[in-house]
């Protein structure tokens, strides 16, 4: 389905483009990171994860029991080295955002930046539909920080939360419970301590 809507830093440009999870790829755990993550009251295991570039790593978790292909919950972890700010990087996205996706009528979106600790917190959602012509409803909380690798280099760590619901029954009572969920999922990954990948 055309659905996908995972940050890919790798891409200075930071183009929201459609996620590309093979689903039957190896699973390297590239950050030293294998989980769980435990954030929201929820366990999340390392399902998917990818290396394409030199500067960038990708991780993806899951709860047991779900697959990054269908997920209905999800944390991503990434890492770029290079001179990007989380506050570039996320108002990037919020471009690529508006830019992306002008005709969808639920995209909504919010950024804060914490200028103490040099963070950025972009939430946002998105609906589209698969190639069946099921609704798909995506809420994400995106967290920017600045990073530093091993060997000293400089960039940036996303640790981001993301919930789907699928169908128009399930996606009606997903935008009803919004509210209050995206409240407590903020304050779940705003206030956890950020991942410290061993790489």
């Amino acid at each position: 389905m055309g659905f996908g809507f995972a940050l890919r830093l790798a891409a200075i440009a930071m183009g929201y483009a459609l996620s590309v999870t093979a689903p039957f790829a190896q699973i390297n755990d590239y950050l030293g990171l294998p989980g769980p993550i435990a954030l929201g009251g929820e366990q999340y295991e390392l399902a998917w994860s990818s290396n394409p570039q030199d500067n960038y790593i990708k991780h993806e978790y899951v709860p047991a029991g779900q697959t990054v292909e269908a997920f209905e919950d999800m944390v991503i972890i990434e890492t770029l080295i290079g001179a990007i700010e989380p506050l570039q990087a996320a108002a990037a996205q919020v471009e690529n955002l508006n830019q992306g996706r002008p005709n969808d009528p639920l995209l909504n979106m919010d950024l804060i930046e914490n200028e103490a600790s040099g963070e950025a917190l972009l939430d946002f959602l998105l609906s589209d539909r698969t190639a069946e012509g099921e609704l798909v409803i995506e809420w994400n909380a995106y967290r920017y920080a600045p990073y530093e690798d091993g060997e000293g280099n400089a960039g940036i760590l996303l640790f981001a939360l993301s919930h789907r619901a699928y169908g128009e029954e399930n996606g009606r009572a997903f935008l009803e419970s919004l509210g209050t969920f995206r409240t407590d999922q903020i304050q779940a990954l705003a206030s956890a301590p950020l991942p410290e990948p061993a790489n």
